[in-house]
């Protein structure tokens, strides 16, 4: 298992920002590619965006131009920028941790965009 803690959800108006943390401890970090993935009340869980271990980055075609994902490999920490967001973007979101053999999941954090 790979503990995955997420932070920095909330309640942000339309078209604000928010960002969102996931720390682990006690893996090598680099070895992994770190994707955040949402999942809204009904519908499936889907790719937001993942970044390789070297920094190579996708996003959904719905969040292109307004998400950034990042990481730090010296905090062990990966991080979602979300600018511009809508009240669609409304989900819980979740770290994930994979290799082509193992993923592991973090507990999710809610993120609702609202007035």
């Amino acid at each position: 298992q790979v503990p995955l803690v997420e932070s920095g959800g909330g309640l942000v108006q339309p078209g604000g920002s928010l960002g969102l943390s996931c720390t682990t401890s006690g893996v090598i970090f680099s070895f992994y590619t770190m994707g955040w993935y949402r999942q809204a009340p009904g519908k499936q869980r889907e790719l937001v965006a993942a970044i390789s271990p070297v920094g190579n980055t996708n996003y959904a075609d719905s969040v292109k131009g307004r998400f950034t994902i990042s990481r730090d490999n010296a905090k062990n920490t990966a991080y979602l920028q979300m600018n511009s967001l809508k009240p669609e973007d409304t989900a819980i979101y979740y770290c994930n941790a994979a290799t082509t053999t193992f993923q592991s999941w973090g507990q999710g954090t809610q993120v609702t965009v609202s007035s």
